[in-house]
């Protein structure tokens, strides 16, 4: 992440710790972000490159050169060439707020990889549900743009899903970069996330937690790897936000979180214990449904340890 630039505040003044909801703000001009201008140069360019035709059944190129690329070291798998086509193989899940899709990224003959991507949808039919709570405590740099968000309008709310889709590669990225159970942020085009697609050998996309059924072995297993991932999460003073067990997915055994975009900063949101204990009794609920003893799965316990963990107990 990069420093905020504070217009308004004197040349004198002190810089201030930078914390994690400064995340790296869209650069914009007027009414439109940079992002969605170099999106619109590159159509009008497509006009006088009609001789670099696409791979057959492509559906664009890569566009991995014009975007904000994930963090290092990165992944042997990850396909980086300019010479290489996206090909999109179907939706894996529709939402209120985004859509996912899976994509293949491949060079011709060559290597290849398959993705998620995740596309928040358009200003005019978005649903961000309480997202004013989740907001609190990130702050805007410009007052035009704050109160554009205020007033939801169709400004306001490219504004929201933009700044969610950054908040959520940056919170991806810097959770990645610690060794966080999470799927690795691979670049981030406006309001576009590809991530790294979670599948077995046979491409099958990895199942959510909610639709396991795991032996009281493996339950136990999957608790004790759930409660290193937040103390993890917590260690950097952030909680999911919305933790539940439709946004944990079981990889191989191992449990991954997905679905980052509302992540809370436990210390610049005023309201981040209470969400840390809402995703805490969220998820604790499916693994006593489950038939993890109350013994082992404490709720207020856990919540607490978390708490003192980042250093606010």
């Amino acid at each position: 992440m990069r420093e905020h630039d504070f217009d308004d505040a004197p040349k004198s003044s002190k810089m201030r710790r930078r914390r994690f909801d400064d995340d790296p703000q869209p650069q914009r001009s007027g009414r439109l972000t940079e992002a969605e201008k170099l999106r619109l140069s590159r159509v009008r360019e497509d006009a006088y490159t009609a001789e670099l035709e696409l791979p057959e059944g492509a559906d664009r190129w890569s566009t991995w050169a014009d975007s904000e690329q994930g963090p290092h070291p990165r992944p042997d798998w990850l396909v980086t060439s300019d010479a290489a086509a996206d090909f999109e193989l179907g939706v894996l899940k529709t939402g209120k707020e985004a859509d996912v899709f899976v994509i293949e990224r491949a060079v011709a003959e060559g290597e290849s990889c398959l993705l998620a991507a995740k596309r928040y949808r358009s200003g005019e039919h978005r649903l961000f549900h309480r997202d004013a709570g989740y907001l609190e405590g990130r702050r805007m740099r410009r007052s035009r743009e704050s109160r554009a968000i205020a007033n939801r309008t169709v400004f306001g709310r490219n504004l929201i899903a933009e700044q969610w889709a950054v908040a959520e590669f940056a919170a991806l990225s810097r959770l990645w970069s610690v060794g966080a159970p999470v799927p690795y942020p691979v670049q981030r085009d406006g309001t576009e996330l590809l991530l790294e697609f979670l599948a077995d050998a046979d491409r099958q996309g990895a199942p959510r937690l909610a639709q396991c059924r795991p032996d009281p072995e493996q339950l136990r297993e999957l608790w004790e790897q759930l409660v290193a991932a937040l103390e993890l999460f917590a260690a950097h003073r952030l909680t999911h936000g919305d933790l539940s067990a439709y946004n944990v997915l079981v990889h191989d055994g191992h449990l991954m979180v997905i679905d980052l975009p509302q992540v809370v900063d436990l210390v610049a949101n005023p309201a981040g214990a209470e969400f840390l204990a809402r995703d805490v009794a969220n998820i604790s609920r499916w693994f006593a449904g489950r038939g993890l003893s109350e013994q082992v799965v404490d709720a207020g316990a856990l919540t607490a340890h978390l708490l003192a963990v980042a250093g606010l107990g």
